[in-house]
């Protein structure tokens, strides 16, 4: 039975002289290491020898020990994947087949390719089982199809268990930037230095609460940053607009980047220096990558599916919350709105997660707030509640005195209030509001110290 004899004989993807080559080339140029690292995942090897024998090396190059054929054997004794007969000879092995190190990183993109194969070829075949035992409707299949598909692309097996010792190099990495100066934040600056210094910048697969009542300014901050962050870091930035159109959003872009005013650009009553400022204002929006989308039936499948195709994306902008379809076609009562927006939020932070990016979101508050003496917001006024407070990592609400008291002292100053913050400590943070252009800046001064 030759085809039985085939079928049987058929092994998946992988290069058995790749995976020597580059083990050896280790063994002999510990220089060549930390190239490696950076390109391959213990996972990403084939025969399960070399994975025991890369996984020595990634954790002993976790702990800055000493790397070469002997005490790579000796780190093998100790954790147990040690064969008497054969562990010593194979080490040896790999390194006389290894003349030099100089190709090593043509053996590691060799070894992530068979990689990523061998990761298509999983994929594929748990897809077909899905829709052969018709798991679902099309559409959850094919959401869990891209699900699958995203994460192979992403270099991550959607459900592997990763070891803690894996994890300990990309965080002391990380924190020898930072001791360094080289990265003044762990997450992308927002372009507001003061709200910058609570939350640490816009972490990776943090869900940010911006709420406000209407007309506070809740779109025009998130634009501000939306903004910032792509002048800054040259990053794609996606916004979900549910309420306002493309042309409104650009509008206040080209507003806030030439400080033109609104009105004026509305209007098209602009003087000569107005149009010199929109002028560069567009040759700066041109350079930046924002891409919008208007579409108010959006769901955050829709969203999810849209930006998994980025390639460069460094943050998402929902605009906003209470306005989202939940997805699945459920549909609910209107007293049970708060269970779709709880559904929402959750679905919001498995995005954030799975797209590794920060996802900010605003959010309506309730009119709670309007019966107090102090009109400041609390978690508590976040409108259909239920998980949002949950589900985010940092909650920031927008308060503006003059939006109450016209005859204030404090006209055009706004606070950004802190309330909810995995990454430190809560608070406010003054900030200065320039309606006519809709831009928030730093205030110079600080005065939450004296509460």
């Amino acid at each position: 039975m030759p085809a039985d004899n085939e079928l049987l004989s058929r092994q998946m993807p992988h290069s058995l002289e790749a995976e020597q080559a580059a083990l050896g080339s280790m063994l002999i140029d510990a220089d060549c290491i930390k190239d490696v690292m950076d390109k391959l995942q213990p996972e990403d090897f084939y025969v399960q020898q070399n994975r025991e024998i890369f996984e020595t090396i990634y954790t002993m190059f976790s702990y800055s020990k000493p790397i070469d054929g002997v005490t790579v054997a000796e780190e093998m004794q100790k954790n147990g994947t040690y064969n008497e007969q054969t562990t010593r000879s194979y080490l040896v092995q790999l390194m006389e087949i290894t003349p030099t190190s100089a190709n090593v990183m043509e053996y590691a993109a060799i070894i992530r390719d068979k990689s990523l194969l061998r990761g298509l070829a999983k994929a594929a075949g748990e897809i077909t089982s899905m829709v052969q035992e018709g798991l679902g409707e099309a559409s959850a299949i094919l959401e869990a199809a891209e699900q699958k598909v995203y994460a192979i692309r992403r270099g991550k097996s959607a459900q592997e268990l990763t070891p803690v010792s894996q994890l300990i190099k990309p965080f002391l990495d990380q924190l020898n930037d930072l001791a360094s100066g080289k990265t003044g934040l762990p997450g992308l600056p927002s372009g507001f230095s003061s709200v910058d210094q609570k939350i640490h910048g816009l972490n990776r697969s943090d869900l940010i609460l911006l709420a406000a009542r209407p007309g506070v300014g809740k779109s025009s901050f998130a634009m501000n940053m939306a903004l910032n962050v792509a002048k800054q870091s040259g990053r794609t930035v996606a916004v979900f607009s549910l309420e306002m159109s493309k042309e409104q959003l650009l509008v206040r872009l080209l507003a806030a980047e030439g400080l033109v005013e609104l009105t004026r650009l509305s209007t098209g009553r602009l003087s000569a220096s107005d149009w010199g400022k929109l002028t560069q204002a567009a040759r700066t929006l041109r350079q930046t990558d924002i891409r919008i989308d208007d579409n108010p039936m959006l769901t955050v499948a829709d969203m999810n599916a849209k930006c998994r195709r980025l390639d460069n994306l460094g943050l998402v902008i929902v605009d906003y919350l209470q306005l989202m379809s939940s997805s699945g076609g459920k549909s609910y009562a209107g007293e049970n709105r708060q269970q779709a927006v709880s559904d929402i939020s959750r679905m919001l932070k498995i995005m954030a997660k799975e797209l590794n990016v920060p996802v900010i979101c605003l959010s309506q508050l309730s009119r709670a707030n309007e019966k107090r003496e102090d009109k400041r917001p609390m978690l508590s006024d976040l409108r259909d509640s239920g998980a949002i407070e949950q589900d985010a990592d940092i909650v920031m609400f927008l308060y503006r005195e003059d939006y109450y008291k016209e005859d204030t002292e404090n006209r055009n100053v706004a606070e950004c209030i802190v309330a909810k913050n995995r990454h430190g400590e809560t608070g406010k943070v003054p900030l200065r509001w320039s309606p006519e252009y809709t831009v928030f800046s730093t205030l110079e001064y600080r005065y939450d110290e004296e509460e």
